[in-house]
């Protein structure tokens, strides 16, 4: 690694440099929006997965992947005169003023509030819905769950529309009713199991992990995250059975001998 301290500045000039029609990278320059966005989805996993590890030396490797990415996209747009980083940069400072008077009193970067002043978490809260509405409603947007995007992961996309549908008072009271919920879903989905209708089932298992999600969301637990450890959780001790086989095929053993395995891998946790 260079001992230079390069800025974003530095960073936005490489990036002119890769996108250079006669002296850059030919992968950089026949890259577009769509083609970069899977990139993006898989960056933001990989901080995610650095931050979930504890690996805080990686996390920062993973954050500059993730910056190059709007570093990326701000040199598309500026090509097509869309937009550039500047207009990226100012635009979000606005927003993030404008959805935090309590902070900026007079709606400037550089008005202070009171250091003596005393929060209300409940009216900020819905003063940052009532603000998001407005937005959503100058750029067209209407319906409360509008702006959603579909290509969130499943889990997330449920319990952000979950959350949007609870800032207006559609929610369940209390987790136990969640809960009831629950049994209730396992219960259909049960009925629809022992009648093999497939279309039935998949219906019932969405509607299961669509309260599930309702569940975690009001136990304050993040789904994806949670599914996130117990995936881990059973690849360490799918491993960890491995070790313990010696060497002996999965496939040649019983169910029993499996299960056995399992359970010295979970005792000696």
């Amino acid at each position: 690694m260079s001992d230079c301290n390069y800025t974003v500045a530095d960073l936005r000039y490489l990036m002119q440099r890769l996108r250079d029609p006669q002296t850059g990278c030919p992968w950089d320059i026949k890259q577009n929006f769509k083609t970069i966005a899977p990139h993006t989805v898989e960056e933001v996993y990989e901080v995610i997965d650095a931050i979930e590890r504890g690996d805080l030396q990686h996390l920062r490797e993973e954050l500059g992947d993730l910056l190059f990415q709007i570093i990326f996209y701000s040199q598309l747009g500026a090509e097509q005169g869309l937009f550039d980083w500047d207009m990226i940069v100012s635009g979000i400072t606005d927003k993030l003023i404008s959805r935090h008077p309590h902070v900026f009193p007079d709606g400037t970067l550089q008005s202070v509030r009171s250091a003596d002043a005393i929060f209300d978490t409940k009216k900020i809260n819905n003063t940052w819905e009532l603000i998001k509405q407005r937005e959503r409603a100058e750029k067209g947007e209407t319906g409360i769950l509008a702006d959603i995007p579909i290509s969130l992961p499943a889990l997330s996309h449920a319990c952000k529309l979950q959350k949007r549908a609870a800032s207006v008072g559609f929610d369940w009271a209390d987790p136990q009713d969640v809960l009831a919920k629950i049994k209730e879903e396992i219960a259909e989905l049960e009925i629809e199991i022992a009648k093999g209708d497939k279309v039935a089932m998949e219906d019932e298992m969405g509607d299961l992990l669509f309260s599930c999600v309702n569940l975690a969301r009001h136990l304050s637990l993040d789904p994806e995250r949670a599914t996130r450890l117990s995936s881990s959780k059973f690849k360490r001790r799918f491993q960890a059975m491995e070790l313990l086989a010696a060497g002996k095929n999965f496939t040649n053993m019983t169910s029993a001998e499996l299960e056995l395995l399992w359970a010295q891998v979970k005792t000696q946790e």
